[in-house]
């Protein structure tokens, strides 16, 4: 058996897996909530954090490209932050997906309970079981079902997009009034709720980008990653530009703001003003797939971390053998079996549990990025000459690195300002001190041996 992970990720699929990772059900469902909060300002929001972590991607970028020995962030992360750093991050990355594919995967139940009267746990369950076995396949496999769930997606918000500019240039008239791009400011102004209500804004607009650095988890699988990385990477401002800011735009001047529903997706309302009957079973199967992507994804890099946490030593070895088809079988169906007790919890706690884990699983992905933005600093620091030979030099570091560190501080206040966010700021500290045992523990059994 190969005990290396085969590069068998083209361009085609990492640029595709690099837009799925920046399309979610956040972006889908969580921004009719993200507008009733902060109105049309909530696009200036969209826009701050996409401009931070495209940054943020630039510094990964340049860290995985350095040494393309890397698997993932835990490698750069344990040679330039320490040992804990790689166990810290690699166990919370791990812990992010787990809990966001959690909620998804129980998302995927509701979803088809649209059409079918069944028990949610049930289509759940197969769904879990399918990716599961797709994912076994081969890497190649992986990359199809994000190329194609990513089609879906694109070809619904780039329909969005292209139908509402019609509707704004002709004023097309609905029940709330005539498309136009007034309707913006019309309704209380860009800043309907103050500089409050737009700083809330940010709390569901930062759920919406989660995912964005699964890139960084696929360069040992990437086909000629020196080409394929830097420019799924530096694609990240237009996809941000056409797919949040295009599409939102768009939607807020067709319709009011103070006529959508905070939990609602505003993509059906847009259909449905246009006459399309099936609207809502529409976006109800993009959601769906928006949903089984997202637990595609929270497989593949829950997987991976686990082979790489096994390849060094931080969990158990059988983690890191690899199949027949060059996947880390040992370490998916463990990433499986744990996704399947999300099942079980959000079939007694449904309401509780989805709020709880995706804003637990945003603090734990704040805390990724923020390991990204330090590793490249101290890199800078110690390897000059690695710096200066780079061809895809992080543009504005590391100062910028030092803007975008305490934005993130910014933001974790902000998710401690809001009643149904701020027991997560409570609970998280709960989870790095679990860690901080396990790596204490850890060190002295290495100690031992």
């Amino acid at each position: 058996m190969t005990q290396q992970l085969e590069r068998k990720l083209k361009n085609r699929h990492i640029q595709l897996i690099a837009i799925g990772g920046a399309i979610g059900t956040g972006l889908f469902l969580g921004s009719g909530k993200a507008i009733h909060l902060a109105g049309p300002s909530i696009l200036f929001a969209y826009l701050i954090i996409g401009v931070a972590l495209f940054f943020v991607m630039r510094s990964l970028g340049e860290l995985l490209l350095s040494n393309t020995a890397y698997t993932s962030f835990t490698d750069f992360a344990v040679e330039y932050l320490g040992p804990w750093a790689g166990f810290v991050t690699g166990w919370t990355y791990w812990f992010c997906w787990i809990m966001t594919a959690m909620a998804d995967i129980t998302a995927v139940g509701k979803y088809i309970q649209f059409w079918f009267n069944v028990p949610q746990w049930l289509p759940a369950f197969l769904c879990l079981i399918v990716l599961t076995l797709l994912n076994l396949l081969t890497v190649k496999m992986f990359g199809e079902i994000e190329f194609w769930f990513a089609i879906i997606k694109v070809i619904t918000i780039i329909a969005l997009i292209l139908l509402g500019l019609i509707m704004i240039i002709v004023g097309f008239k609905t029940d709330t009034g005539h498309a136009s791009i007034q309707n913006l400011w019309s309704y209380g102004g860009l800043f309907p709720h103050g500089i409050n209500g737009f700083f809330l804004g940010f709390q569901m607009a930062v759920f919406s980008f989660v995912g964005i650095e699964l890139v960084g988890v696929t360069a040992a699988e990437t086909a000629d990653p020196e080409k394929n990385i830097p420019r799924a990477i530096n694609s990240l401002p237009i996809r941000v530009l056409l797919f949040y800011i295009g599409a939102l735009f768009v939607i807020l001047c067709i319709i009011p703001w103070t006529q959508l529903n905070a939990d609602n997706s505003p993509f059906v309302k847009v259909f449905t003003l246009v006459g399309i009957p099936a609207a809502a079973g529409i976006i109800n199967f993009v959601v769906l797939t928006s949903a089984a992507s997202a637990c595609n994804s929270g497989l593949f890099s829950t997987s991976r971390m686990l082979f790489s946490l096994g390849r060094v030593g931080n969990a158990p070895k059988s983690f890191s053998v690899l199949g027949k088809s060059a996947v880390p079988s040992t370490a998916l169906m463990s990433s499986t079996l744990a996704l399947s007790v999300g099942v079980i919890l959000n079939y007694f706690l449904p309401d509780i549990v989805f709020t709880l884990v995706t804003s637990i699983s945003a603090i734990c992905f704040i805390w990724v990025w923020g390991v990204i933005l330090v590793a490249h600093i101290i890199y800078l620091k110690k390897r000059p000459d690695l710096s200066r030979a780079s061809k895809f030099k992080a543009p504005f570091a590391p100062f910028i690195n030092w803007v975008i560190l305490a934005f993130f501080i910014f933001l974790l206040i902000l998710i401690g300002m809001a009643a149904d966010t701020r027991v997560a700021l409570f609970v998280t500290p709960v989870w790095f001190l679990i860690l901080a045992i396990a790596y204490l523990l850890h060190r002295k059994k290495k100690a031992d041996i």
